[in-house]
Order: C-alpha cells, then structure tokens, then sequence
C-alpha cells in the first residue's frame, strides 16, 4: 500500500526515518514597504503578526505572519525566545524580508512569477465563503486579478496584495464541483 494518497512520476515510497519531525514551516516574499503589506495581511487577510526579527547591522528586517484562530492567539508566548522557537516549529506561515531603504526606492520592485519569467504562481487562503469573502475585497478595494465568475474555471477568486503577489481565494466546499469538470 502506498503511503502517497494520490500516482506522480518520481514519488518516494519509502520514507527515510531521518525526515520524522520535518515540518514545512514558511514562504518567504520579499516586501518593498512593511506598513501596507503587513496592513494588508493582517487587516484584509486576517493574518496575526507572530514575530518581528529586525537585523540592523544588515539593515533589514523579517515579519513572521499565521492564521490563528482568537483563541490560539492566546497560546503564544509572550517570552521572545520561546515565541522564536514558537515560530519555526508552527507549520504555514508567511515570512515576509524587508531590506531596508526599498519604500523610498523607486527602482526597486518585486517580480510577482506570474509575468515572464514565469515562476512563483501564488499564496492559497482557503475562506468559509467566498462570496462573502470577495464583497469584503471589494469594500476594502483590492484588487482582483479574476472573479470568481470569470474564466473557466469558477467559484476560484485571485486578488493581489501591495507587492503584487497573487493570492488564490477559495471556498473548499465549492472545488469538487468547481474543479470537477476540469480533472482528466
């Protein structure tokens, strides 16, 4: 029996013992001004601010973003070091670089991988209802990159954040059918 829920080429069935308590921790994306992405992830995204590592010999700093529900916001340490080790034990954060200096630089911005040289594609949210969820985009004025009416494939919304970086909204109850049609 495979350990694997789904077939691709170049799977592993054999798991090396060595990798028990491998966790994936972050992405990082590089930011050009922390006070409108970090207000956007923890404004419109709902996000909660974790940890803040400022490195001034190197002059930058790295914002460590989750989703947490109300009641596990209150779990965290409030010690430092135990919030650090908090932090890179937790499995699907954002880290977000800010090298200090890139607000004020016009030259400076960020490829979003969805333009050539395509590359990095998005960051997934998953949302109770979508709906609901894309009328709050619109009151808030974000900007969408495809409605979920658009397209071939429905019920799937794509707005972006202040650096460009796509987000993919979904409403997990919603991808069976909304995908369905799609699958080969």
């Amino acid at each position: 029996m495979s350990r694997h829920f789904e077939q691709a080429e170049g799977l592993c069935e054999e798991r090396d013992p060595r990798t028990e308590g491998f966790v994936f921790n972050h992405t990082m994306l590089r930011i050009k001004s922390p006070r409108r992405t970090i207000d956007f992830y923890t404004r419109v995204m709902g996000m909660t601010l974790v940890r803040k590592l400022d490195f001034p010999e190197m002059e930058f700093s790295l914002y460590f973003l989750a989703t947490l529900a109300p009641e596990a916001e209150a779990s965290w340490s409030d010690e430092a070091d135990a919030r650090m080790v908090e932090t890179f034990s937790r499995p699907g954060l954002l880290e977000f670089t800010h090298n200090w200096g890139d607000e004020d630089d016009e030259s400076v911005a960020y490829h979003n991988g969805n333009s050539a040289p395509k590359g990095f594609g998005h960051l997934g949210f998953a949302v109770p209802d979508l709906d609901a969820a894309c009328a709050r985009f619109d009151e808030l004025g974000v900007d969408f990159v495809k409605r979920p009416e658009a397209g071939s494939m429905r019920d799937i919304a794509f707005i972006q954040d202040p650096d460009g970086y796509w987000l993919e909204i979904v409403e997990p109850a919603c991808l069976p059918e909304a995908l369905g049609e799609h699958l080969g």
